[in-house]
């Protein structure tokens, strides 16, 4: 079974790499982008037998080691 989690900073949380690449985008004269925030994604093949336990696996995984619940959030998607 093949999974994503998607971690990104909660609102408020100073982004100082989505800022770089803000500022890089500008310098490469690229327009139209206002702001950037960044976050990190995980794909992930799993073993579980179905969706709920494979929700439950992720739900552990990132509590206690892909996402910094103090300053992100995590989504998970099972498909």
């Amino acid at each position: 079974m093949k999974a994503r989690v998607t971690v990104t900073l909660k609102n408020g949380v100073l982004d100082p790499q989505g800022k770089a690449i803000e500022g890089a985008l500008k310098s490469l004269a690229i327009e139209g982008v206002g702001s950037v925030r960044q976050g990190k994604v995980f794909d992930l093949d799993l073993t579980a037998g179905d969706a709920a336990q494979a929700e439950t696996i992720l739900k552990e995984a990132c509590e206690k080691l892909l996402a910094n619940t103090v300053i992100e959030n995590y989504q998970i998607e099972v498909g």
